[in-house]
């Protein structure tokens, strides 16, 4: 993929040798998609194809091959050829005459960044969630032809080449997997920027009207983020894809890709979707640079059979959650007063966690293939031990850019260092990469003490000079009562309704997860109104009394009420001059 100047030469040269792929819907109504390829010109005498384990921007395992049924293998001549299962997501076929067939149904009923749905709406289709391949042949070129629905006026949307209206290509296995694609009646808009042509395929029920408001925001976007680096990266074909579906069947998510991102989203523009998806086109645009030619070197090449992990993240996803709000304020998608607003759940999550008593960003990062839409059935301790590496990393990123701004630098000029020297390039970088840029740009001591604090440490920096020097103000109550539990009503009490965090009153008078407080002090309390107005009567330093059960066992613990550790980020209305001139170039006022 990271070559593909090279890749479109090879495949001109070995033409003969494409892979090429079919894919048809007739039983869309039983979310059923029907799939051939070919593999012509083999010349190994055992062969393996299989399905992936994993996806293009989810770290996860996920297991692809589940919802495959009605696989057959055949010969050139049709003779059908025995395929035995040396493991749950391979086929392994031998004595073949050169060239091997394979055919299965699929079924997809999920529409989101890293599944696949078939119905009489659309065909959404994350490829790895859809397509087989074949052990060793990644380097061979790829042809598909959608077999589109003309009773449903069905179109191709993708970042894969176009040959007609239903055939696509691709250079190879990894760009190919890497290819989303949209097959709807979709409306499409489109703007040139600097030659290169930007897309929208939004498969929704809006009107052209809305359509067109929210087209206006996400163009705003797409130019305020060429400004942080200065120049958009170079499409692959000259074109950039969003590909959206707005609609009640489908699960919110955005995923990444060189050149396109999947949107999804149960609201349509007109029912909230215009200001509540509009942060995920930010986002993921934002990683048209940073991932897809920022690259972490840990995750090239992409492993399609096993978990990626990647100590980076807290940098290429955090940082880019810390712009895409930012980029939101800058583009006049929100006002600055909002962009602030939007600051203070994800600082209080981080900065409020005991998790960075075990882990730093890197550690976090390192968490990803469990926590990234992946599943387990066993109970989790991680309201204790983790944080998100997006949260983290983003409130990192807005340390790092208030604090380069008070020597008169910015976090836009490092991340211009950091796509000329790799992004670019298109040359993988390490951790010490980041850190070796940053000394380049500001000098070897800042860059030294901003990662052995923040990065290799979880040390947490000065909010207070920060956000005071860009002309925002940082508080807490510390008269405010906290028990540190969340309740749920019932009729006979109180249960605690999630596992209470190490630090919390709650947590040190040993309640927990599932306990049914009976009583606070003899007050019976059965409703989460009594709850908060008995919460707010306490005093900060206060011992009460708390009666609850657990496990049938009638229980009294004692607990002090702690001061409430939520801080509270606003604008200053009135800051001197100084801080005033910073925030309004960090903000891009107008």
């Amino acid at each position: 993929m990271r070559f593909l100047c090279i890749a479109l030469l090879l495949t001109s040269l070995c033409y003969g040798q494409t892979n090429v792929y079919e894919i048809s819907f007739d039983n869309a109504h039983h979310h059923e998609a029907q799939i051939a390829i070919t593999f012509p010109e083999l010349k190994k005498k055992t062969v393996i194809v299989r399905m992936s384990r994993s996806s293009p921007g989810r770290y996860a395992i996920h297991e692809f091959a589940k919802n495959v049924f009605n696989f057959k293998a055949t010969n050139s001549k049709g003779q059908a050829l025995e395929a035995t299962r040396p493991d749950p997501y391979s086929w392994e076929i031998k004595d073949h005459d050169g060239e091997v067939n394979v055919s299965y149904t699929l079924f997809a009923n999920r529409a989101d960044g890293t599944y696949s749905q078939v119905d009489e709406s659309h065909a959404h289709l994350n490829m790895p969630a859809t397509f087989m391949f074949m052990e060793g042949e990644d380097h061979r070129p790829i042809e598909i032809d959608f077999k589109l629905r003309k009773d449903l006026n069905w179109k191709v949307a993708s970042q894969l080449k176009k040959i007609d209206d239903a055939r696509y290509s691709a250079p190879n296995l990894q760009y190919f997997l890497d290819s989303p694609t949209e097959v709807s009646d979709y409306q499409l808009r489109e703007f040139t920027v600097d030659g290169q042509n930007i897309r929208f395929a939004l498969h929704s029920d809006d009107t052209s009207e809305d359509f067109d408001n929210y087209w206006e925001k996400v163009k705003a976007i797409v130019l305020a983020q060429k400004e942080v680096f200065g120049t958009l990266p170079t499409y692959d074909f000259g074109e950039y894809t969003f590909l959206a579906c707005y609609a009640p069947h489908v699960s919110g998510d955005g995923m990444e890709h060189r050149n396109s991102t999947i949107l999804t989203d149960r609201e349509s523009l007109a029912a909230g979707g215009m200001e509540g998806n509009i942060g995920t086109v930010s986002h993921e645009f934002f990683h048209s640079w940073n991932v897809e030619r920022i690259r972490p070197a840990d995750l090239e090449p992409f492993d399609f059979t096993a978990a990626n992990m990647s100590g980076s993240l807290w940098f290429a996803e955090g940082f880019t959650s810390y712009y895409t709000n930012l980029i939101l304020a800058r583009a006049g998608v929100i006002t600055s007063e909002d962009y602030v607003k939007s600051l203070n759940g994800t600082f209080n999550y981080a900065w409020n966690s005991p998790a960075r008593d075990y882990f730093n960003p890197i550690e976090m990062s390192y968490q990803a293939p469990f926590v990234d839409a992946a599943t387990s059935v066993d109970p989790v301790n991680r309201n204790n031990t983790f944080i998100s590496y997006y949260s983290y990393g983003s409130v990192l990123g807005l340390a790092l850019d208030l604090s380069l701004r008070q020597q008169g630098l910015n976090l836009d000029d490092y991340f211009k260092a950091v796509w000329n020297q790799f992004g670019k390039k298109e040359i993988s970088y390490s951790i010490q990469d980041l850190e070796k840029v940053l000394a380049e740009y500001t000098g070897d001591a800042f860059a030294k003490t901003f990662f052995s604090q923040y990065i290799y440490d979880s040390q947490m920096p000065d909010y207070q000079n920060l956000l005071t020097n860009a002309g925002l103000t940082i508080t807490q109550d510390e008269t405010k009562p906290y028990l540190g539990i969340r309740v749920n009503a019932t009729e006979t009490g109180l249960r605690i309704a999630r596992a209470t965090s190490k630090g919390t009153s709650a947590y040190t008078a040993g309640l927990n997860e599932g306990d049914l407080i009976t009583a606070i002090d003899g007050t019976e309390l059965r409703t989460s109104e009594a709850y908060e107005t008995y919460l707010n009567s306490l005093t900060v330093g206060q011992t009460i009394a708390v009666n609850y059960e657990r496990f049938g066992r009638k229980l009294t613990t004692k607990l002090t009420v702690s001061a409430d550790p939520t801080y509270t980020i606003t604008m200053n209305p009135n800051p001197s001059k100084k801080p005033s001139k910073l925030r309004k170039y960090w903000l891009q006022e107008k």
